[in-house]
């Protein structure tokens, strides 16, 4: 009997060890993270518990037409967004890694439409995300200096086209002066970048900057100081990180896919 539960113990050891070593490797240089499950006073929170909440301006957090955990961010109108203030980790990265679910809900307008820009000082392509200026509904990802990065991509890669009312997992990852861009966890299109971009002081925008917001739901953001390996990028978006100091949501929920309600 008392083998049996030693041998229990050694094995429940075991386990934790490796969900505890999981969970390290994943969290390491996750350096910002919003859930868009709730708001509180106009903010959303940042569940890496570093206390970088996002200011909302126009933007809501919706709860029923799409939802992964309790809500995502909607963008309707250009004039919609969230705001950052800058932080150590956010000026000063070279290799980064964004990671986010995306859901559009109109067509182009045919302009360069912002859903994510961390600006610095006479740029705003640290990185610069946008859908490109044509009548087609495509993702522009860019660097500075030499707005360097992916043109205009879809689901499939460069051309292809997005469609209304899916969602679609979207990584952008920069490694020195590789850029990998991912779709739905496949590597869609690589670009030769700057190793060292644009950096600064000015704030992270999600949805309006000096650009008009594209029109979107967007959830998930996660926002790393690190390239992220392949492996990780579909860790991510299957769902089964779980973030430091987690908000408002237990680690099992992690595990739901991205749904749309009917």
């Amino acid at each position: 009997m008392r083998l049996i539960t030693y041998l229990f113990v050694v094995a429940l050891l075991i386990v934790g060890s490796a969900l505890t070593t999981h969970a390290l490797v994943q969290d390491e240089g996750l350096i910002l993270y919003f859930s868009f499950d709730s708001q509180t006073d106009g903010f959303v929170e940042d569940g890496t518990g570093g206390g970088n909440d996002g200011l909302i301006t126009g933007a809501e957090i919706a709860t029923d037409e799409v939802v992964h955990g309790k809500g995502s961010l909607y963008c309707d109108d250009g004039d919609d967004g969230v705001a950052v203030d800058s932080f150590k980790e956010l000026e000063e990265y070279t290799d980064n890694s964004y990671l986010f679910w995306l859901n559009f809900v109109v067509p182009n307008s045919g302009a360069w439409n912002q859903i994510i820009a961390k600006k610095a000082p006479g740029s705003d392509r640290s990185p610069g995300i946008w859908t490109c200026n044509r009548v087609t509904l495509h993702i522009h990802y860019r660097f500075n200096p030499g707005n360097a990065g992916s043109l205009c991509v879809g689901p499939d890669g460069e051309g292809d086209e997005f469609g209304i009312g899916d969602w679609h997992h979207v990584a952008g990852i920069k490694e020195g002066n590789q850029f990998k861009f991912y779709m739905n966890g496949e590597v869609v299109d690589e670009q030769t970048v700057p190793e060292a971009h644009a950096q600064g002081t000015e704030k992270l925008y999600i949805g309006k900057t000096g650009y008009a917001s594209a029109l979107f739901y967007l959830d998930e953001l996660f926002v790393y100081d690190r390239a992220l390996s392949a492996a990780e990028v579909v860790n991510v978006m299957e769902g089964n990180l779980t973030p430091v100091e987690p908000k408002d949501k237990l680690a099992t929920t992690w595990g739901q896919l991205k749904t749309r309600r009917d």
